[in-house]
């Protein structure tokens, strides 16, 4: 009774306001939802791309929290959910030549991830 009291509970982390990109994300989030703990972070860090370090410590950061808060192991964690949202785009003004502004825009994206156990059996 105990293990799928324990199998119900998933730990969340979530970060806001992170200057990326949402596709760019996006894409690496797709290649880690629905697998392992140990294999996500052994993909994440092989991934070339720069969206990947933030996304490897938020899953650092979920597992911790699901082991200290809730007690459940490291081994038997499975990414059940991840999600990008697109985020407030900062509005900033360059300078350009005969006293013209040029508009840069700033993206960025809230990034959720949930971490489950699974069983083994």
């Amino acid at each position: 009774m105990k293990k799928n009291e324990n199998s119900d509970r998933e730990a969340k982390v979530l970060a806001q306001h992170i200057c990326m990109s949402v596709f760019k994300t996006r894409r690496v989030l797709d290649q880690i939802r629905g697998r392992s703990y140990d294999e996500t972070l052994m993909i994440l860090e092989l991934m070339p791309y720069w969206t990947s370090y933030p996304i490897l410590r938020l899953v650092y950061s979920a597992a911790a929290n699901a082991s200290h808060n809730m007690g459940l192991n490291k081994a038997d964690l499975v990414i059940s959910k991840a999600e990008v949202n697109r985020g407030a785009i900062v509005k900033k003004l360059r300078p350009r030549a005969r006293g013209r502004g040029y508009l840069i825009k700033k993206t960025t994206c809230h990034i959720s991830i949930f971490l489950k156990e699974e069983s083994k059996s």
